[in-house]
């Protein structure tokens, strides 16, 4: 029993592995960017990674006579819509679609959003907003108003018209024709690109620190098993690129192999994937190094499994790990990996 047992769990994982649809891709996002200064410097970073939330607290100094005004800036990651996969978005029929948010010495501070649209490079932000299209590619919204577009011109002289042979003209639409059973049907999909970026002004007040906290929920790709390790303790197929992208070690993996082998579903994997990616050197825009770095990584539950790229880490509670940096310069960004324990 115990060899169809783990026969049927072998088939199991190759089936997932086929289907593209039960992977979710993540999106990387980052800190803040500003005009450089030569006499701002970065004190303090303090960073909390979870699958709940991305916290980032900034301790600033200007250290000049003079107050310094500067416009800050969050690029938010670019959306591109893509009908054969799907991105994790928090809140995709929003234009906060991250719930991003900003406090300037612990008062939040209103910002502004930025939206553009590109297609094959080119700008389409204002044919959209006079079709009354939303902008965002993956909201139900969008679907429903592309829907309702006419098929093509009625009216040859009319090349302000929008329609669905004009979008797919443009490479903003993918037009998919198929009969649902009631027919014959248009269903176009979105593959145009979101920009977006919110902004605002702030002054940095001369020879005094000032602090800037901002606060979202992270894109959280995934997977409905772990490609790491086979149920037969054998490298998976992602095996080395987990080990070079997430500093995956032995410890980790003999953690894996106990995974599998205290599993005692036949039908499901001891663990799912999570990744979240958080890009550090974006903002490399302040004078000098991070004078103190501090990432708090937490891994959601004591069941789970977390690894990443760091440097003298240490756990400091239980779920959560903890890496301190002097004069941080950072040379690479931050990937993590969790292995989510699937409950029986």
């Amino acid at each position: 029993m115990k060899n169809i047992a783990l026969s049927l769990i072998v088939l199991l994982f190759s089936i997932i592995s086929a289907l593209a649809n039960d992977s979710l891709a993540e999106m990387n996002t980052g800190g803040l960017v500003f005009v450089y200064s030569p006499n701002v410097e970065m004190v303090s970073e303090e960073l909390y990674v979870s699958t709940k939330e991305i916290r980032v607290d900034y301790i600033f100094r200007n250290n000049s006579e003079k107050d310094i005004r500067s416009i800050v800036a969050f690029p938010m990651p670019d959306i591109t819509g893509d009908p054969y996969g799907e991105v994790a978005i928090p809140f995709p029929d929003e234009d906060n679609f991250l719930g991003f948010s900003v406090r300037i010495n612990g008062q939040p501070v209103e910002v502004k959003l930025q939206q553009r649209v590109f297609a094959l490079e080119i700008d389409q932000t204002d044919l959209l907003i006079e079709a009354n299209i939303p902008l965002m590619p993956f909201a139900l919204e969008t679907t429903k108003r592309l829907e309702l577009l006419p098929a093509s011109s009625q009216d040859r002289q009319n090349d302000n018209q929008v329609t669905l042979d004009k979008l797919v003209f443009l490479g903003l639409v993918e037009n998919e024709v198929w009969d649902d059973g009631s027919g014959v049907k248009n269903y176009p999909v979105p593959i145009w690109t979101l920009k977006s970026t919110y902004w605002w002004e702030m002054s940095f007040p001369a020879n005094a620190e000032i602090s800037v906290s901002h606060k979202y929920i992270p894109s959280v790709g995934g997977t409905t098993a772990t490609f790491l390790i086979n149920p037969d303790g054998s490298k998976g197929e992602s095996y080395d690129e987990y080990v070079k992208r997430y500093c995956v070690d032995k410890t980790f993996i003999s953690a894996v192999k106990r995974g599998f082998a205290n599993n005692t579903s036949e039908y499901m994997a001891p663990f799912f994937e999570n990744y979240i990616s958080y890009i550090l050197k974006t903002a490399q825009n302040w004078y000098g190094n991070i004078d103190n770095f501090r990432l708090v990584v937490d891994k959601g539950s004591t069941r789970n499994l977390v690894s990443f790229c760091g440097e003298n880490v240490k756990k400091i509670g239980p779920t959560t790990f903890e890496m301190r940096v002097e004069d941080f310069y950072p040379e690479n960004d931050l990937n993590i990996l969790i292995l989510v324990r699937n409950e029986e």
